[in-house]
Formats: C-alpha cells, sequence, structure tokens
C-alpha cells in the first residue's frame, strides 16, 4: 500500500482537494450589502461616545453576537489594530481590554473624522469584513465530507465529532484516565456502541501555510502523536490515528515531507490523508486490526 511520501511532486496536486474562491471586485455588491448596516450602526456609536473607551463599551453591549463580533472588527481597524480581535470578540473581557489597551486607542475625535472622511458605503472595509466571513468554512466542508465518505465506505462504525462547527472532542471523554484533560480532536470512529474505538484524529484544510505556521502545524501533530501513542500502547489499544489534511498549502514548502515523516515514525498506527486517497489508503483491515 502507498505511504504519503510514495505520491511523486508531479502527481500530488491530483490528490488534493481545491476549494472554489470569489472573484473580486465581483463581491463588492454582496459585501457592500452585508455590512452597511454594520457600519451604520458603527456610526451612531462612534458620534454618540465622548470617548474610544466609551465606544468600546458600548460596542461590548450590543446583543446579536454577529453584529457585535462585526462592530468590534471595525473597532480594531479604526481605533486599536493592537488588540487581538479574539479578544475583542469576547464581551465579558470589556473593561480589562480598555484598561489594558486604551493607551493605544486612538483618540475619538481622529476616528470621527476619519470614518466620515470615507464614502458611504465604504467599499474597502466591506470588502476586508467580507474575506473573514467564511473564515474556517473551508475546514468544516472538509471534515463534513469526510464523515460523509467514511459512514458510505465502512457503514458498521460510528464516526463521532464536531462535522462541522462545535466543540472539540476530549480524549478523556472517552479514555477516563487519559493523563492530558485538554487533548482536543476532531473525530473518533468507533464501533456502533461505542465501546472499541478504531481511530482518532485531527482535520485541517491547509490553504497558503507557510514558514512559522508550517512548522506550528506539524510540530503540534508530532507532539499529539506521541502523546496519543503512549497511550494507546500502555493500554494495550489497537487505536489507529488519521491526520486528515487536505488543500494546496500541502505543496508549499516542506508540508509533505514534515507530514511524511510522521506517518513514517509509526507506520502501522498512523496514517496522513487527503480525502481522495480514502479509497485508496484508509482499509477495513488497517483500521480494525489488532
Amino acid at each position: 500500500m502507498k505511504s504519503f511520501r510514495d505520491y511523486t511532486p508531479e502527481k500530488r496536486r491530483n490528490y488534493i482537494t481545491l476549494s472554489t474562491g470569489e472573484y473580486y471586485p465581483d463581491i463588492l455588491q454582496d459585501a457592500c450589502r452585508l455590512y452597511t448596516p454594520v457600519l451604520e450602526t458603527f456610526s451612531n456609536f462612534l458620534h454618540s461616545s465622548e470617548s474610544s473607551s466609551a465606544l468600546y463599551m458600548s460596542l461590548s453591549k450590543v446583543p446579536n453576537s454577529w453584529m457585535r463580533i462585526q462592530l468590534c472588527r471595525i473597532f480594531r481597524k479604526y481605533v486599536s489594530p493592537e488588540t487581538p480581535v479574539e479578544m475583542l470578540k469576547k464581551a465579558t473581557l470589556a473593561k480589562k481590554i480598555c484598561k489594558d489597551f486604551e493607551h493605544g486607542f486612538r483618540p475619538i475625535q481622529i476616528v470621527q473624522e476619519r470614518f466620515d472622511s470615507r464614502p458611504n458605503p465604504d467599499e474597502a472595509l466591506c470588502a476586508l469584513l467580507w474575506e473573514s466571513k467564511d473564515r474556517g468554512k473551508k475546514g468544516y466542508d472538509l471534515t463534513e465530507k469526510f464523515f460523509s465518505v467514511i459512514q458510505e465506505k465502512f457503514p458498521e462504525v460510528e464516526i463521532w465529532g464536531p462535522k462541522r462547527s462545535g466543540s472539540d472532542i476530549q480524549a478523556i471523554s472517552f479514555w477516563k484516565d487519559y493523563l492530558n484533560p485538554s487533548r482536543p480532536l476532531d473525530f473518533v470512529i468507533s464501533s456502533k456502541n461505542k465501546k472499541i474505538i478504531y481511530a482518532v484524529g485531527l482535520a485541517r484544510y491547509d490553504g497558503d501555510r507557510g514558514g512559522a505556521q508550517e512548522d506550528d502545524r506539524t510540530g503540534g501533530y508530532k507532539n499529539c502523536s506521541d502523546e496519543l501513542i503512549r497511550y494507546i500502547d500502555s493500554h494495550k489499544l489497537k487505536t489507529k490515528i488519521i491526520f486528515l489534511n487536505d488543500g494546496p498549502g500541502l505543496l508549499l514548502g516542506s508540508m509533505w515531507e514534515d507530514y511524511s515523516k510522521i506517518e513514517e515514525r509509526y507506520p502501522e498506527q498512523i496514517k496522513v490523508l487527503t480525502l481522495r486517497m480514502i479509497n485508496e489508503r484508509l482499509t477495513k483491515k488497517w483500521l480494525m486490526s489488532k
């Protein structure tokens, strides 16, 4: 059976899944239609706030979570680019953010001036917001397709986990004595009654990763596989590990080589797959063998 490395460079492109993108400026009409109400809401808060801190405190109280997150993204662009966007999304951190970052907030008068100098709607800002609209969608699509393929190919097994969005599965939720209480997994393949765990794994769509991001991903996989294998071997389990990766990022830098090395460290227990490799490389014999 082919290993991940056996797919030669000239053939690799045939084994990755490419998600379709969107053309510029074609997206502008839809982007402006979606985000104009957000810009109008931001303008109302902006022109009724006496300071940038007061502006953010007002934004953090918006009850609709989608609207609040978009408003916070605009706040970050205009007022505080150094504030991590993931922090801004959390309404409960509003006071802490003002305390820790307000020294770098742009004064409200300048923000008002800059905002009012832009056209309405601001196509450039709408386009920026549009780019983050489907962030994570390719990864969700990948996982959903994987679940469907597994259920069709192996009807006798159960596959579970966050099919699209949702909380990761923690290994300790089914291996009660697992030493790392925060080992996240994207999917588990088991017997129908979930008493026999055939495989656990992670799924990622690599769009255009490289450099430090590339090292972080493969380094994380190496640590994850070492930790899981230690538990599996010490308990004499037959559980396998599957790393489902796809996307054009696999063709960049040393990604393919690094994933090959991860698979080769435990060749009987680990497989690195793309969706298009499943029929060739993921067999019932390997999945359920002791």
